[in-house]
């Protein structure tokens, strides 16, 4: 489930806001299903648009740096160089495979919270004994426990499973693939001390069941989650938390994937470790 259902179906990583189960849309099989409405000319045009821009940049990057036909003799030449990272280098560190230890400053608080936006969000929290090593991981002791007992009640829930298309320990039915990925696009501190921080991840989700006969197809979801962190221990952690809907951008006119490319993706393509 998103970081985003998972608030609303267990009421807030605590059961701190009233239920609410967000479902995709029910009947039919959209895989492999028409495109909308035929594109306007406008649409048209900024497409040939973007493809002029693309040939020109690769015909811009394959020029190469020796060119004996061009003006300016023996003059140098800039030398090409490598493009740098910047900011407090990724964590090498994991709890419970959890990326832990991060740095004592806002750009650690950033990568801590979008890195515990992704396991709070992942399909782990289905399983309870995996559920437990992330939260004991990513929550504050003092509210870990609270957390704990609220999740367990939400996930345990049988008639949200089913709505859901799961059995009750949380497993999806045979031929098809549980689908609940959280992907940060944006990270905001908007407060800060020596032991707190208030950091905003805003971020797209992707929730469902991947399979020919999914009736709860997997869906795109935009949030941002503000993220009360505590430095404790040599680590930030989570004290509390408040979401929002949005920022949602507008779709595209994209054909939708079949189930069989949904399910490939999800299951080869890995996530990464979130650093600033």
């Amino acid at each position: 489930m998103s970081l985003g259902d998972e608030h609303e179906a267990s009421g807030g990583y605590g059961g701190t806001g009233q239920t609410r189960t967000r479902l995709p849309g029910g009947g039919g099989d959209v895989y492999g299903g028409a495109r909308r409405g035929g594109r306007s000319s406008r649409s048209l045009v900024t497409v040939v648009g973007v493809v002029v821009l693309l040939i020109a940049a690769i015909a811009f990057a394959n020029r190469g740096g020796d060119d004996s036909s061009s003006d300016g003799g023996g003059e140098d030449k800039p030398e090409a160089a490598a493009t740098a990272a910047t900011g407090t280098k990724p964590v090498q560190s994991k709890t419970s495979d959890i990326p832990t230890g991060f740095a004592h400053d806002q750009q650690g608080a950033q990568s801590a919270a979008a890195n515990y936006s992704i396991v709070l969000g992942s399909a782990d929290m289905f399983n309870k004994a995996r559920r437990h090593e992330i939260i004991d991981t990513v929550y504050a002791p003092d509210v870990a426990a609270t957390r704990q007992a609220d999740l367990d009640r939400a996930y345990s829930n049988e008639k949200f499973l089913t709505n859901i298309g799961l059995s009750k320990d949380g497993s999806a039915p045979n031929g098809q693939t549980f689908v609940s990925r959280v992907i940060p696009v944006g990270t905001k501190v908007t407060a800060t001390s020596a032991s707190s921080a208030t950091v905003e991840v805003w971020y797209t989700s992707l929730f469902g069941m991947s399979g020919e006969s999914s009736t709860n197809p997997v869906t795109e979801s935009w949030y941002t989650t503000t993220y009360q962190l505590k430095w404790m221990d040599n680590d930030w952690k989570v004290t509390d938390f408040q979401q929002k809907d949005g920022p949602v951008p507008v779709g595209r006119d994209q054909k939708a994937s079949t189930a069989d490319d949904m399910t490939k993706a999800i299951e080869e393509y890995g996530g990464f470790t979130y650093a600033r």
